[in-house]
């Protein structure tokens, strides 16, 4: 007869009393986690260039269960501790400056940056390159920070206003611009950073790629010629966004363009961008398969 110590009790019962194994880091890091959500739903979630964050932050959770993450298969000591203490101080030290300083970016990031290290020591290195892609668009769900808005914006911004003005001008209607300020008539328009594109463009891209994952995860080569076409797509559709808003506001006045019908032009051509991608989806499937019997 033998008798058992209590940390061979613990592991035998699954963990603290009745716990699985891998419940106590995911209590801590539900901890952490709570109050970072709340941050994004108040000050990212509820702006345009974060519409796309709780979609992505759903779907996320959802691919990791589709490519097989089973919690019952976690066990303590998959990783090496020499790679996981390191990367949890690091993790721990980007969330804890973006928590006291309120840098939302550092915040999201350390706690994104957690819960791959804690992946990694739960359920090994070879886990965590079978999550690559799961793990990677879980990564649009970290607010950008400003710095980087702004440096991709400013070309965007100079790119939308000049196509804009080229085809509502070639249409015949009065059009001046001067550098992202557009003239029609008598009134004045300022493309800013959320009509540049960038908003829509991560968004499209997040959403292209879940969708060009599921359907299409056998074949790379498809795969990465479907994904040439969204940033084109995407900027083309702000184009189209910035000309609709200087037509309206040519017919029915600032006051419509800048209220509802600004949203709603957003969404509309949001949804014709996704439409365009299901449609070049559609005619690849053919040349491809032209290509093969070939």
């Amino acid at each position: 007869m033998t008798a058992n110590s209590p940390s061979q009790e613990v592991a035998r019962s699954g963990g603290l009393g009745r716990l699985p194994l891998w419940a106590v880091p995911a209590i801590g890091f539900l901890v952490m986690a709570i109050p970072t959500l709340f941050d994004l739903a108040r000050q990212s979630w509820s702006t345009e260039a974060g519409t796309h964050e709780p979609i992505v932050l759903a779907t996320g959770v959802w691919l990791l269960t589709y490519n097989g993450l089973n919690f019952r298969n976690a066990r303590p000591g998959s990783g090496s501790r020499a790679i996981t203490i390191p990367a949890l101080l690091a993790s721990w030290i980007l969330y804890a400056i973006g928590r006291a300083y309120g840098f939302l970016f550092l915040e999201a990031a350390g706690l994104f940056a957690t819960f791959i290290a804690l992946l990694y020591q739960y359920f090994g290195p070879g886990e965590i390159v079978r999550q690559g892609f799961p793990l990677f668009y879980l990564a649009f769900t970290v607010p950008l920070p400003g710095w980087i808005i702004r440096w991709v914006t400013q070309p965007l911004q100079v790119l939308v206003s000049w196509a804009a003005s080229g085809i509502v001008g070639g249409a015949g209607y009065p059009v001046a611009r001067q550098g992202v300020s557009l003239f029609i008539a008598q009134y004045q328009l300022l493309v800013e950073d959320a009509c540049a594109g960038l908003n829509s463009l991560v968004g499209l891209i997040a959403i292209s790629l879940f969708y060009i994952y599921v359907v299409h995860r056998g074949s790379w080569r498809y795969s990465l010629t479907l994904m040439m076409f969204i940033i084109p797509i995407a900027i083309l559709v702000n184009i189209l966004r910035v000309a609709a808003i200087m037509l309206i506001v040519y017919y029915y006045g600032d006051a419509v363009a800048q209220g509802i019908m600004h949203a709603t032009t957003g969404m509309v051509l949001f949804t014709v961008a996704l439409a365009l991608v299901f449609a070049i989806d559609w005619l690849l499937s053919l040349v491809f398969r032209r290509s093969r019997h070939g």
